[in-house]
């Protein structure tokens, strides 16, 4: 029988697997690309400072993305992987819960590669590769960030082999940290969830008084359902960073009861 951890070895080699070989084809981008991702850059830079994690801004900083080109995954992923053992890895776009979870679980980060147009600034229905690089990428730089990540991973694939039905549990926690997970810092509330981070208008409708915000438990995320085709109205708030190993560990705990 194989340990633990050499079958959840097994299982994400299985689910990488199945995803078709993808490159960034960097030579495509066409000069409306180039400007949407210099609006779009500008725009968060812009917005993020007093607003955004200390961790993501200087995550940003430290991968060096910079508004003058979009970034080029060949140059990327050498740096990415040196810092932080992390690779982007080109997904075709949303890809299947356990897949999604096999490519975290080896550090791999799924991106797609294709740029929202002009007139979609504001909004989409799929996120594009400003949101899985930008709002993304630059909280990978974080060690403490990063475990999590890779270790939720680990744990999805594994429960999920034994019980699919928990898959859920691990999505939901997911959502309510990495896409739009707000951090209490002494200075006030900040944002270090991509899905908030890459969006404009979700940045400021977060922080606002419109929408409800928790002290982060996992009971609230675990019970908390989500939509995806609009703005939040639930946020959940961590007091550090340190909560996110110590829910994943009680979430793997009580799987085991």
């Amino acid at each position: 029988m194989m340990s633990s951890s050499a079958s959840v070895l097994a299982a994400t080699t299985a689910t990488v697997a199945t995803l078709p070989l993808m490159e960034q084809q960097y030579a495509h981008y066409t000069a409306a690309d180039q400007h949407v991702w210099q609006l779009l850059f500008d725009r968060q830079s812009a917005l993020l400072p007093g607003r955004a994690a200390e961790p993501f801004l200087e995550g940003l900083r430290e991968i060096g993305f910079h508004r003058h080109a979009i970034p080029d995954f060949a140059e990327v992923n050498p740096r990415l992987k040196a810092l932080t053992g992390w690779e982007l890895v080109v997904v075709p776009g949303i890809v299947d819960d356990a897949v999604f979870f096999g490519l975290l679980a080896d550090k791999k980060f799924p991106a797609t590669t294709w740029l929202r147009k002009l007139e979609q600034l504001d909004y989409l229905e799929e996120p594009d590769m400003f949101h899985d690089v930008f709002g993304h990428v630059p909280l990978l730089m974080n060690p403490e960030f990063g475990a999590f990540l890779q270790e939720l991973g680990e744990a999805a694939v594994q429960h999920f082999q034994r019980w699919p039905g928990t898959l859920e549990l691990f999505t939901r926690l997911y959502w309510f940290t990495a896409e739009f997970g707000l951090l209490r810092q002494p200075n006030g509330l900040r944002i270090y969830g991509a899905g908030l981070l890459s969006s404009h208008g979700e940045v400021k409708f977060s922080l606002s008084e419109k929408p409800t915000r928790l002290e982060f438990s996992l009971d609230g995320v675990l019970t908390t359902p989500f939509e995806k085709d609009h703005f939040q109205e639930l946020y959940f708030i961590l007091e550090s960073m340190d909560q996110l190993g110590e829910s994943l560990t009680q979430l793997k705990a009580r799987l085991v009861e």
